[in-house]
Parts: structure tokens; sequence; C-alpha cells
């Protein structure tokens, strides 16, 4: 069959390609697109990235391919796509230029945030791409160092409008590309197979054989077409190749184990030394050939068997032909092949693939190997390669033999391990540290790491008790430590709540940590923090509130760091809540996002908008809200955040919209028992509260804000946040349900808080609750208190809900003219921050009272998405295109692409007019 036409592996893939056909118009069209091509090894995923490398032959084109033997070298793969493009880094931000630079080595600085590195490759891509349609082709993901994995994932999930296409080839989608638009690859259909087999045969071949063939390899085009390579006719006939029961990719890696073993001596050595080396840098193959010994004629038999072919580069035939060219060969081989490239390798200036290669050349324990890994894994950690310098580590921790040391690379191995998110591994470490002659400070960290460990995969259960065992060790020898330790540990307690075991519940752990809150003089936020938390579960609320307020007045001091304030901003404006203390709930919050933000800490960024969200719903701003909640969830989606949606199911129930509200705290609910966090079961509880109050659903709302209170283990506690808001609205509901009792008890156990708090907000709630358990004069009076109070405040929500319940109050008592002048101002506010629910509540009242009310005209133009609201009040505030790109994790032009759609939807032609209109969703 010399003459038969030769058909290619992209044979009966006439969809698969009219999908790929529709990528590459849409990419030359201005769109963005992301696509991963999956199936088996040898199904054609690499002939169909080289069908897309052919349609976009005239456009711009970058590859990257993973190597199984560069997967412990961080963001090799990345530097591969983004290597000719490094002149475009001036263009961008400082954060993200500098994060990128120092990702790929070529400045010195932090740790580079990988998000932030995500965001600035999409950065890279989109001025490239800007000089036209740009594809992006990605062979092997499965075999992509982790770091290069996770940008890339992000980068396909943050496109836009930037003409760009990225195409990855991988076996099995894993987490990193789920969800993406997928394309799966199976094999041939029969006729094409048997067309496809018949091209490579050279001489006739029975029909049951060839059926048989057929069958067996699934219509795997790498297993039809390399099959019949190197073998006669008879040996087909006879149906002995074929293969019986093993997978496809099994019966290619025994066939190029078969040629291999075939070849002469010094081809098989060039191919174990080339298989060596991820790069397929051929002037070093070569330079490590001659090291030993090995002929310049060597590469022509390579190329003949169809295994690899040597020229500017080294390219294998398959992955498959470079795997088993390598772990087909004895190991003591494998080493020398290691240590000849390690030789020529130039160690200045390529330190770390010296270090790996010298790695794996070492056959036994080896000190001065191992120290070489550590600098090399320091080096790995400076550019934010966690995983690369955990890799690093943990096989320095194999090649050391002294005891003592060994135990201390295996806890830093751990610690990177842990950091890196590698947790199976990092218990490993731990058993092996463990196992060695620790001191005590090494002892107490590996403690603390298990606890971090528990409470990052179960924030309940024993993570709490972990977490004070680890204290408590940790105190004989670093109280300073300790006491940041406790206050971990009194937090998890406080979100496991009744998901706690027995020895790390709130109260345990308050009653413990107390001593050590006691036992030193206090300076810190910290120190203040812990002292008043302990107070305030071990004593009461009132004897929390002198420490609370201490903390609050020692926090941002000159000498604080931004990572010492991004790490204590969470707690310290929970401490402003719980003293009702709105003005500075507010200005720690903006201040928790603005530093977030300026740091590029996206890891902090989904708390720090969920709190300035929530700040912000009871300031009555449900817009900014509504597009800070947008801005989380795109965070969110972003950098795989765990965060419960806490602010967008407040949203919801404030605006009044059911099917929203009941669905995000039916999955709150879920994953809290899942995660046992107890908290966020209260959290979603109180919401309901919310919802079922502004829909006068007053026993149901009774019900929820009960359950929402009394969740915890210990009732009787004040729990940050939750104490304040369910206790409210229980007043409300049961007064409404006519259940005095209840709601005099709720009354009481408030007052106990707002009357030490004393602050307007306090003092304003409490007058309001004393109002609806009161009666004539004595209501009367303490409704216009309450008013009074909250006039000073930021919580405009509460204010016109006041106004709101004493209209009401009014209306009932035949008061109809003072009533409607409440209720109108309760309807006018309400109505204008977009509460719905209570709007209409507010306005039915009105109409009893003989007056109307009308809903706000909606404005005269096309309805913008929530994106598009974010945008446009982005650019509003003066943010350029690229720094909204940053904040919402797009490029600069989809920014543009989205400003555009905004102009035309609301009827305007400049960021100057944006002004002039009502940006709503």
């Amino acid at each position: 069959m010399g003459d038969r036409e030769h058909r290619s592996p992209l044979t009966g893939r006439d969809s698969e390609k009219a999908f790929l056909d529709q990528l590459v118009a849409d990419v030359r069209s201005g769109a963005s697109r992301s696509l991963v091509v999956h199936g088996e090894a040898g199904v054609g995923k690499t002939a169909l990235l080289e069908y897309v490398a052919a349609r976009g032959a005239d456009g711009r084109l970058v590859r990257a391919s993973g190597v199984q033997s560069e997967m412990e070298l961080p963001f090799a793969a990345l530097h591969q796509l983004c290597g000719s493009m490094l002149g475009n880094l001036d263009r961008l931000s400082g954060p993200q230029r500098d994060a990128l630079a120092t990702a790929f080595g070529l400045a010195a600085g932090p740790p580079p945030d990988r998000f932030l590195v995500g965001l600035a490759t999409l950065g890279v891509l989109a001025e490239e791409a800007a000089q036209g349609p740009l594809l992006c082709l990605v062979d092997d993901h499965q075999w992509l160092d982790q770091e290069s994995r996770q940008v890339l994932a992000f980068v396909a999930r943050r496109l836009g409008a930037e003409s760009i296409g990225l195409v990855f080839a991988a076996r099995v989608l894993d987490d990193e590309l789920s969800g993406l638009p997928q394309l799966p690859v199976d094999g041939l259909e029969e006729p094409d197979a048997r067309a496809l087999l018949d091209s490579v045969l050279t001489g006739s071949l029975d029909e049951r054989v060839r059926n048989q063939i057929v069958t067996e390899t699934r219509g795997n085009p790498l297993a039809l077409l390399e099959l019949p390579r190197g073998r006669t006719a008879d040996d087909l006939a006879g149906g002995f190749a074929i293969p019986h029961g093993s997978g496809i990719a099994r019966t290619v890696e025994n066939d190029f184990r078969r040629r291999i073993r075939a070849l002469p001596d010094d081809t098989r050595r060039l191919l174990v030394l080339a298989s060596a080396d991820p790069t397929g840098d051929s002037g070093l193959v070569w330079r490590g050939a001659r090291h030993l010994g090995i002929r310049g004629d060597a590469a022509s038999a390579a190329a003949d068997h169809g295994l690899a072919e040597f020229d500017s580069r080294v390219r294998f035939r398959h992955p498959l032909a470079r795997s088993v060219s390598y772990w087909s060969a004895p190991a003591a081989e494998r080493q020398t092949a290691h240590r000849a490239l390690a030789e020529e390798t130039d160690r200045a200036a390529d330190p770390d693939r010296y270090s790996w290669h010298l790695a794996h050349a070492t056959p036994g324990p080896d000190e001065e190997v191992a120290d070489e890994l550590e600098r090399s894994a320091a080096r790995a950690g400076a550019r934010g390669g966690l995983a690369a310098a955990a890799a690093f580590l943990q096989r320095s921790v194999a090649l050391t033999i002294d005891p003592r040391k060994r135990a201390q690379r295996a806890l830093t191995a751990a610690v990177a391990q842990f950091q890196a998110g590698a947790f199976a591994a990092t218990t490993e470490l731990l058993d092996l540290a463990e196992a060695g002659p620790l001191e005590e400070p090494e002892k107490a960290q590996i403690s603390l790491i298990r606890a971090q460990l528990a409470f990052v995969l179960h924030r309940g259960g024993e993570a709490p008790a972990l977490l004070l065992a680890a204290a408590v060790e940790l105190e004989a020898i670093d109280p300073g430590s300790a006491r940041v330790v406790y206050l971990g540990a009194l937090n998890a307690a406080t979100f496991a709540g009744r998901a706690a075991t027995a020895r790390g519940t709130v109260r345990e752990v308050a009653r413990t940590a107390g001593v050590a809150a006691r036992s030193g003089d206090p300076t810190e936020p910290t120190d203040w923090l812990l002292l008043a938390l302990t107070a305030n579960f071990n004593e009461g609320y009132a004897e929390g509130v002198p420490h609370f307020r201490q903390a609050l007045a020692s926090f941002g001091s000159d000498t604080m760091t931004p990572d010492q304030e991004l790490r204590l901003l969470w707690p310290i404006s929970s401490a402003a809540l719980h003293l009702w203390e709105d003005d500075q709930w507010l200005t720690l919050s903006r201040r928790y996002v603005d530093l977030a933000h300026a740091t590029g800490a996206l890891s902090e960024l989904p708390l720090a908008l969920s709190t300035r969200a929530m700040v912000l719903l009871f300031a009555g701003d449900l817009t900014t809200a509504a597009a800070l909640v947008e801005e989380q969830e795109t965070v969110t989606s972003a950098t795989g955040s765990q965060l419960a949606p806490y602010s967008a199911m407040c949203l919801a129930a404030m605006r009044g919209q059911d099917e929203t509200a009941e669905r995000l705290v039916e999955l709150t609910g879920r994953d809290a028992v899942a995660k046992g966090e107890g908290i966020s079961i209260a959290v979603g509880e109180w919401t309901r509260a919310v919802l079922y109050n502004g829909q006068g659903r007053y026993a149901e709302a009774a019900a929820a804000a009960r359950e929402a209170l009394y969740h915890q283990e210990y009732p009787e506690l004040r729990y940050p946040g939750i104490a304040n808001w369910a206790a409210a609205e229980l007043i409300e509901a049961a007064c409404r349900c006519g259940d005095d009792a209840q709601a005099a008890e709720a009354v009481e156990w408030l007052t106990e808080m707002t009357s030490a708090s004393g602050t307007p907000w306090a003092l304003g709630v409490q007058a309001r609750s004393r109002a609806l358990v009161s009666s004539g004069k004595a209501a009367d009076a303490a409704f216009l208190e309450a008013i009074s109070w909250l006039e000073h405040t930021q919580v405009r929500a509460e204010l016109a809900r006041t106004h709101l319940v004493y209209g009401e109050w009014l209306r009932r008592g035949r008061r109809r003219t003072e009533a409607r002048e409440h209720l109108r101002t309760a309807h006018e506010a309400l109505d204008a921050m977009g509460m719905e629910s209570f709007a209409a509540r507010a306005r039915r009242e009105l109409l009893a009272t003989g007056e109307t009310a009308r809903r706000r005209s909606a404005p005269a133009t096309q309805e913008l998405t929530p994106q598009e609201v974010l945008i446009a009040q982005l650019a509003r505030e003066g943010l350029s295109n690229p720094e909204i790109g940053s904040r919402l994790f797009i490029s600069a032009r989809t920014v543009q692409y989205h400003l555009r759609k905004v102009f035309a939807k609301v009827g305007i032609t400049s960021r100057s007019q944006l002004d002039r209109v009502e940006l709503t969703s």
C-alpha cells in the first residue's frame, strides 16, 4: 500500500474541526474564547491543536507544552507562552508588572500573589492581542507545573473582549479546568479507523484481524498509526501484536518500548539524555552527549524508528515516546544522564535547573545536594512558586541522612506544602518530622500546623480544640505568638458554634484563653482583642466593652505594616460592629477594601468586600452594596474563595427578592453543615428574618430570628454581629405576632448590650425596641427618642425602618395625620434605597391612612447588567480602564467594551456624563 493515500489523525474529525473553525472565527471578529480539548492519550488532541494553528496561521500564535519532568519548575510553562511578550510588561500597572517580573525571576521582590500574576498575564496577552487576534495553544496540560496551571486557568476564566483564543489539550478535566467550555475527543468511528489503519499497512490483512485491531484500539489514532510500525504482515496476521485487555496508552507505551529496545546502544542513551531534559534544548543535549561519549550519528536511528527528531530543538514523536524513553532506562542510566546535563547547565544563569538535574542524579543521601535544593526552594518561594518550593524541599528531605536536620527539613517542607495547598503531603511530612528529634518550639509548630490544617479543611469539628491546644503548647515558648493563636482559636470556635467538639466550644476556649489574655501587659491590638473577646464570653458584654474600645484605639498606628493591618482588619471591624460604632465600622471597612486593593491581597479581598457591603446595607446604600457584591462574586469566582455569600443574601433579603434570598440561604446552610460553620446557619436565619419582616410574614420572621439568636452552643452569650442584628428582628416580629413575652425577653437581652455600648446606634435600636413592647405615652416617647438617636448615625436603613414601625403604630392608634408624616418619610427613604418589601409595607400603611404613595418611576433606559453597573460606578469614581480591570480581573479592553455598551444603553457619550444618570441593574 505504498501508493495508498496516507491519512492523518484528523481523519473523521469534521465536527471537531467545525467547532474549532468557529472558535478561530470568533477570535478574528474580536471576541475571546477559551476551550479544553480533552481525551485519552493518542486520541488526536495535539493534531487538533495543530489544526487550530494552521487555521490561525495569518494571525499571532504562541504555544506552551507540559513536560512531565518539568512539573517541579515554577512558571516554566507560563514562560514558554509569554516569554516573547515581555516587552509588554511596562504597559502594566506597577503591582502587576512587579508580580510577573518576580515570578519570571526578572526582578527581586516579595513573593507575588498568584492571582496578581494571573491578572498580569491577562494584561500581557491583551496587550499582545491589541496588535491582532492572538491564539494561545497549551498542550499536555496535565504535565504543566502547578503555578502555570493555576495562572492559565485563571486567565481562561477572565477572558472578555480581547481577541484571544486560549485552547488547552488535556487527558482529563481536573478541578482547574472544570467549568470551561470543552471539546471531548473520542476514538474514530469504525469506517474512519479502518481507513487510517489501511493507510499505514504495508500488506494485505485478514478482515477479521483488521476488525479486531480496530475494536481493541477503540479507534485511537495513535495506536492505529503506531501498531503496524516495524511489524511484518505475518506478525499482524497472526494477531500477536494486537493489544489484549490493557489500556490504549499502555499498548502504545509497550510499542514504543519494543522499538527503543531494538535501537543501537548510543541511540538509546541519547534518547534517555534527551528525555531527561524538559527544555528541548538540542545544544544542551549534544553537550551532554559529548560528555557521555555518545557519537554524533546516534540521532539518525531515533528518527528512522519514528521516536524523536534532533534539529534546532529536540522533538519526540509523542509525549509517551519521551516518557517511555526515560522510564524504561535503568535508574543508574537516568542518573548518569542527569549528571551530564547538570555538568553542562550554566549554574549561574539557571541555578534551579542545575539543582533539579543534580538532585535526580543523586542515588542516595547527599548533604551538598540537599543544601543546593534548599537554596532553589528559597528562590522558587521568592518568585511565588509555592508548589515548586515545596517539591524542592521535599526532595531535600529524601537526600538528608542526619536525623535532626532531616526532621527540620521535613517540617520546613510541610509548611511549604501547606502554603501550596497540598494538604495530604503536608500531613505526611508532619508525620516524618514528628518522628525525628525536634526542639519544643518545633513541636509546637507542628501542633499549630495540624490545627491550621484542620481549620482550613473543616472550620468546625476539632479545629478550635486543636488551635487551643497549639496555643497552650506555644505559650511557654512565645507568649506573644500564643496570644495570636488563642485569638484564632476563639474565632474558629465562634465560626463553629454547635459543630465544635467538647474541648473546642466558645466557652471552653474563652476560659483557657482568658488566663493567657490577662497574663501580660496588653500593648498590641491583638492583645486588646483577646482581652475583649474573652471578657465578653467569660464575664459578659459590658466587661468586654472597654477592651474593645482600647483595641479600636490602638489599631492603625504608624508602626503597623500593611500586612499587619490586613490580618487584623476583619476582627477589628467586627469589634466596631459589636460596639455599635457605625462610624468606625464604615471607616474600617473602607480601609479594608482600599488596602486589599492597593497591596494586591486577593486572598483577603472577598472578605473585605463582604464586610464593606454589609456596612453599606445598614447605611441604606444598596446600589453601592450591590456593586460590591458583584465584585465579590467576581473575585470569589476568580480566586476560588470559599467565603459564604453573606452580603449577597442580605442584599436580596433587603430588596425583598424571595427566590434569590432563599436559594442563597439554602446553599449557605448546606455548605455550613459540610464545613462545620454554625455561624453561617445563624446568619442565614437572620437573613430570613429580615426578608420575612419586610414582607409582613411575622410568625416566620420570629421563628427565623429566634433560630439565629439561639443557634449557638451558648445562646446567652453575645456573638459579634449576630447579637446586634437578630435580637432587633425578633423583637419586631414577636410584637407583631402578639408574643409579648418573647419580645420582652429579647428586649432585656438586647438592652444589656446597648446600655453598655451607649452609642447613638445602640441607644436608637434600644429605644425602638422598648417602644415596640410599650404602649401609650411611653411608647410614643420611646419612638421619638429612637428617631432622635438614629438621626445622628450613618445607619440610614435603621432610621427608615424606625419611621416605618412608628408610623404603623400611630396608624393603629388612629392618629392618621401623624402616621402619614412618618410613613411618608419611611416610604420615600426605603423606596430610594431599593428596600422594596419594606417600602411596600410603608405604601400599604399609607393607603390605609387614605394617602396614595407611588413607586419610583423606572428610568427610561435599557436595563444594565450588574457587571455594567459596577464598571460604570468605578468609572464614575475616576478609575481608569486598567485600574477597573485590575479590580474586576478583566483586561482594560474588556472594560472599554462594557463602557461602550453602558453609554449606548443610558444615552450618553463619555465618562464625564455618568454623573447625570442613575445606575441600577
